[in-house]
């Protein structure tokens, strides 16, 4: 089984949160934020959430690109030659 794992984190002061995940589980995590948002016991707050929603799902938008293009590099055309 061969499945990359996302890694999210958010440091606020001496608060540590990360969050791990695979792209099967996206819509989990982002429940997820949601319920730490809502969780007057820690620091945790929409704006957070807002935030690293976001992350996810520009993450997400990037999968659907190629990786030449991803890292600017200029995909040569069909009428262009290799060497």
């Amino acid at each position: 089984m061969d499945q990359d794992i996302n890694v999210l984190a958010l440091v606020k002061g001496s608060e540590r949160y990360v969050f791990l995940y695979n792209d099967e589980h996206r819509t989990e995590i982002l429940r997820t934020l949601g319920r730490y948002a809502s969780d007057s016991e820690l620091s945790f707050s929409w704006y957070d959430a807002a935030v690293l929603s976001q992350k996810i799902r520009r993450g997400a938008q990037m999968e659907n690109i190629p990786i030449l293009q991803r890292r600017n590099i200029p995909i040569p055309s069909e009428n262009q030659a290799e060497f």
